[in-house]
């Protein structure tokens, strides 16, 4: 079974349970979200607007699947630029009672498969706080390189945070097992 799915506007209730239950635990890696973001008619307008974006190639939305097919977290590919670029953002998260298995790990080498294979992409990036060393073993494993650093990239969690910065291009070599 594949570690991810397209999302669809069903998966709003397991979405906003998830984000419930996660919020102290996803708080230091999120942007301060608008009141609402959390609940069921949040997640479905949130779907739907991605959903409008994948229709019009922008971006590729999934839900992450756990071994027994219970969504657990969301994974997209954002800001698909076609033309000479061909390139796209990752982005994801994971409920913490999922993590330290594996699953996020096979859940970005299956977006890299479609951004590659299905999309034909040339580039994915990814960038992450500079203190999230879980995610960055997470891109490591998946053969992403470090390239840069940008300083106050993003504001997440209220304050204006310095980012890695990752990519994967789509002939590099395969990652090294083990990493």
């Amino acid at each position: 079974m594949s570690p991810i799915r397209l999302v669809t506007p069903e998966d709003s209730t397991a979405l906003a349970d998830l984000l419930v239950r996660n919020r102290e635990f996803l708080a230091p890696w999120s942007p301060i979200r608008a009141d609402g973001h959390e609940t069921v008619e949040g997640q479905r307008s949130d779907i739907a607007s991605v959903l409008d974006r994948h229709q019009r190639g922008e971006a590729a939305p999934f839900v992450i699947l756990d071994d027994d097919g219970r969504v657990a977290g969301r994974l997209t590919l954002s800001g698909i630029v076609r033309g000479p670029f061909r390139s796209c953002a990752l982005g994801y998260w994971l409920s913490a009672d999922r993590t330290g298995r594996g699953l996020a790990s096979r859940a970005v080498a299956e977006a890299l498969h479609h951004a590659f294979d299905e999309l034909a992409l040339h580039r994915v990036q990814a960038e992450t706080l500079v203190h999230n060393t879980a995610s960055q073993r997470v891109l490591a494993r998946n053969g992403f390189l470090q390239y840069g650093l940008a300083p106050r990239y993003l504001e997440i969690a209220g304050r204006w945070q310095d980012h890695r910065m990752f990519q994967r291009l789509r002939d590099d070599p395969p990652p090294v097992s083990g990493r």
